[in-house]
């Protein structure tokens, strides 16, 4: 992915809501490296932080959703640090919200 795609890949949260954990996290890293690479002019690079910190949003969201899958396995109560609940099935497809 070119650095003006990366910086201008400016999605809805609608659509952010369609990443895989593996879609996100592996945007997150190309993003973090762009950014540790320095270089880039301000404005790009800001974009690319806010980008950054809504992946990791996305992230945290579906770990969250891992989590409590796991704690409703085990029997236990759902703990999740951001407040997401148990909404996911085996077969779906997008993060807890």
């Amino acid at each position: 992915m070119d650095d003006e795609a990366l910086a201008g890949n400016a999605m809805t949260d609608s659509e952010h809501e369609h990443l895989s954990y593996e879609e996100a996290r592996d945007e997150l890293i190309e993003i973090v490296r762009r950014l540790e690479s320095g270089g880039a002019p301000l404005e790009e690079s800001l974009a690319l932080w806010e980008r950054g910190e809504r992946l990791a949003e996305i992230c945290q969201q579906w770990l969250d959703g891992a989590r409590a899958r796991v704690a409703a396995a085990r029997g236990d109560r759902p703990k999740s640090q951001s407040g997401a609940q148990l909404h996911l099935n085996s077969g779906d497809s997008a993060p807890p919200a």
